[in-house]
């Protein structure tokens, strides 16, 4: 699903809401989930899940063209960890 149709699906749902207004919804809520994490803050949406930044230590990794070994910098990285509730409705067939 793409943020459009994040969008489109909002306006659908809730005839009350404008597409301007449902575009505008999902900016704030990915601007503060986004800066939240930037800030090193725990996001925790009950039953979606959990978005944190992780550290990563600094490396040697590879060119994949050349192959020369290139270091590579430590730096926080985003990590989604799903909720129950979606795991659960992921596996609910299997």
């Amino acid at each position: 699903m793409t943020r459009a149709e994040l969008v489109q699906k909002l306006t659908q749902s809730n005839v009350s809401l404008t597409p301007a207004q449902a575009e505008k919804s999902v900016e704030i809520l990915l601007h503060e989930i986004t800066s939240a994490i930037a800030k090193g803050q725990r996001v925790e949406l009950r039953g979606f899940g959990v978005f944190i930044s992780r550290q990563r230590k600094a490396r040697l990794g590879r060119n994949p063209r050349t192959g020369d070994h290139v270091k590579v910098e430590a730096k926080k990285v985003p990590f989604f960890k799903a909720g129950k509730q979606m795991r659960d409705l992921l596996n609910k067939n299997s």
